[in-house]
């Protein structure tokens, strides 16, 4: 299940915490899998979205090019 979040460009996010996999849905729609993420780092971006611009700036900083991803859709 995808939560909404406040940013520009991130529409929501999900994880799944067996398999380690950080889902991001864009509001281009586009919908990333992140693999091997650790439960903190989705902690760290749902804490985030409270704060607007935040949530884009946490996941440039922290995810994007930290963790493999394929694109779903």
């Amino acid at each position: 299940m995808l939560t909404p979040v406040t940013s520009s460009n991130l529409a929501a996010v999900g994880y799944d915490a067996l398999s380690q996999t950080l889902y991001i849905e864009f509001k281009t729609p586009s919908l990333y899998a992140f693999y091997d993420v650790p439960e903190y780092v989705w902690s760290g971006l749902m804490g985030a979205g409270s704060l607007g611009k935040a949530t884009e700036r946490y996941f440039h900083g922290q995810i994007r090019d930290n963790y493999r991803y394929h694109r779903l859709r």
